[in-house]
């Protein structure tokens, strides 16, 4: 069953209309997040003022930015743990990049590869649970272009058709998917067992556009198959996923059982939640509002809350609305991007389905 305004608010109405005084009264406190539940999360921004904007709309988990070239320093983790603390938040991820020789199994890689695990252990002695990845060959952005939606908001559309003639670029050059496989392979084989030592987990991002080949280049992370395939090459919890609701629609699966699957097996390390319209799987497909395409957000949330998802849940890639384009240019690079308006509608419809899921 999909998710209807009707369902959404007999949900929300089950959860704050509880008699009050009685047993089953439900607590605020109930209705927010918990060490057994998805953590709402933001990105924090660099500044005293942006962290407070992220706070006023009940957040308490941000994704951070350490910044700056790898190895990470640990002083510069504090730092930013620290700005995020003085504001009420706690910085529970940040992303890592700045690697490509292990990704194209370049000469150098091994030099790059110590300075990831420099990372990873600078991240585990600040108490930095997760760090983010992608593993690109060639990412294909050249496939998206603009949309006018409802009221004349703002779609990013894909269309691989776009894309697929694209010659490879000679920075980066054509890869196989056995290239890429070995590469990401050598590379989690050195990365892993550190990670595990240091108490931190990875999460890869899967490949967004999920395009069958980009550039000339194979998709490592362009199928639901290949997200189980890593998860196995080096078994642990610290060799996770970003779980992206959107992307897994996008690849024509079923969000609901992929979430399952890596979820009963605790490799989702992090949470990313928006919608799509699909048109042709891997292909062709338009990112939506989130109360508006084919990804039901409610079944999966109550996948998450049953699971006992712990780690943080980011409600991303808002739309293009007037009022982020009158007052702040929205800050993604993608066509019909939106900012912090459109973010806000997302962050609350992700925290009504939260609270509905809680009291499902």
């Amino acid at each position: 069953m999909k998710l209807t305004r009707r369902r959404l608010v007999e949900a929300v109405g089950a959860a704050a209309f509880i008699p009050q005084g009685g047993a089953a009264e439900v607590k605020a406190s109930e209705r927010r997040e918990r060490p057994d539940t998805p953590k709402l999360c933001l990105p924090g921004g660099q500044t005293a003022s942006a962290l407070m904007r992220v706070k006023q709309l009940g957040v308490d988990h941000v994704i951070g930015g350490v910044g700056g070239p790898i190895p990470w320093q640990e002083s510069a983790i504090r730092t930013q743990m620290e700005r995020c603390q003085a504001a009420g938040l706690t910085m529970g991820i940040a992303m890592i990049a700045g690697f490509p020789n292990a990704i194209y199994g370049r000469p150098g890689r091994d030099e790059e590869i110590d300075k990831v695990i420099q990372s990873v252990r600078a991240a585990g002695r600040t108490g930095l649970p997760v760090i983010e990845y992608n593993w690109y060959a060639h990412r294909a952005t050249e496939g998206y272009f603009a949309e006018t939606g409802r009221g004349g908001s703002g779609y990013t559309s894909f269309d691989y058709d776009r894309v697929k003639d694209l010659p490879p670029l000679p920075e980066e050059g054509a890869h196989t998917l056995d290239e890429m496989w070995a590469n990401i392979t050598y590379f989690l084989k050195a990365v892993i067992p550190i990670a595990r030592e240091s108490h931190v987990r990875l999460a890869l991002h899967p490949n967004d556009p999920p395009a069958p080949v980009s550039r000339g280049s194979g998709q490592i992370m362009g199928s639901v198959e290949g997200w189980k395939r890593l998860i196995e090459i080096v078994p642990s919890p610290s060799n996770g996923i970003t779980f992206d609701c959107g992307v897994a629609r996008e690849m024509g699966q079923d969000p609901v059982e992929a979430c399952r699957y890596f979820g009963t097996r605790d490799r989702i390390n992090h949470m990313h939640f928006r919608n799509v319209r699909v048109r042709a799987p891997r292909e062709k497909y338009t990112e939506v509002f989130p109360d508006e395409g084919d990804v039901d957000l409610f079944a999966v949330m109550k996948e998450l809350v049953r699971l006992k998802y712990p780690r943080l849940l980011y409600p991303e890639h808002p739309r293009g609305l007037d009022v982020d384009r009158e007052v702040q240019p929205p800050p993604r690079a993608e066509p019909g991007a939106g900012a912090y308006a459109g973010s806000i509608f997302n962050l609350a419809y992700a925290r009504a389905l939260f609270q509905a899921a809680l009291a499902s």
